[in-house]
């Protein structure tokens, strides 16, 4: 996905503070990984970006809206949900069991995390798994646990802190999801496009938490088009 969207436009990933190949001590909230990444665009010496986010990382970029929205052209807001969103303070317990769920089967606990357990989940499942072994260089170091545990702490933080208003986004905004998403549930997606006055919604059947990396092909071409408007 990230090759796809890197054949148009300059795309720059980065590790939160902590996390991959960043040092520090990692941040326990959202609006800390949102003050980060503020100051880590404003080092980059950059004016005005598009923001996507992915799972927590939406949740990051909608923080980065509301705290610098001169900063931001457009968002898109991939398996995530807005603060106090249905579920989500219970992303650690879901993780923990799947994580359990996976030793006991030998599996990637991205199986079950970002694909449902029907015929055509496990098999996207299996293949995303193989898509992530291909990069073979500069690849991250593994998430320490202490990282982990500081990302699921922000994510219940997250899921208990008090609704906001999302009226005040009008950025343009992709909002994409799978139709049955455990780790953050697919009504918040719904929600996300019905609070932002500038939204779009893309709905993938028969997936979860991972459906832009299932229908990656199709996402990708949507995503451009809605960069290129």
């Amino acid at each position: 996905m990230i090759d796809g969207l890197a054949a148009r436009h300059r795309v720059i990933t980065f590790d939160n503070r902590g996390v991959g190949a960043s040092t520090g001590a990692p941040a326990t909230s959202i609006e800390q990984m949102a003050r980060d990444a503020i100051t880590f665009i404003k080092a980059m010496g950059l004016d005005q970006v598009d923001l996507f986010g992915f799972s927590m990382g939406g949740m990051i970029a909608q923080e980065i809206a509301l705290m610098e929205p001169d900063l931001v052209r457009k968002m898109v807001l991939a398996g995530t949900g807005p603060a106090g969103g249905e579920g989500i303070s219970a992303v650690a317990r879901v993780t923990y069991i799947d994580m359990l769920r996976g030793l006991l089967t030998f599996q990637d606990a991205k199986q079950f995390l970002f694909f449902p357990r029907t015929p055509s989940g496990v098999r996207a499942g299996k293949e995303f798994l193989q898509r992530l072994s291909e990069r073979s260089d500069g690849r991250d170091r593994p998430i320490a646990i202490a990282a982990l545990q500081a990302q699921l702490k922000a994510l219940r933080r997250w899921g208990e802190k008090k609704p906001v208003d999302l009226s005040q986004i009008h950025h343009p905004v992709l909002v994409a999801n799978g139709d049955s998403d455990r780790m953050v549930p697919s009504q918040n997606t719904r929600d996300l496009a019905r609070r932002l006055p500038n939204s779009e919604l893309i709905m993938y059947p028969d997936s979860g938490h991972g459906a832009v990396f299932q229908f990656y092909a199709d996402f990708v071409s949507k995503l451009l088009q809605f960069l290129a408007r």
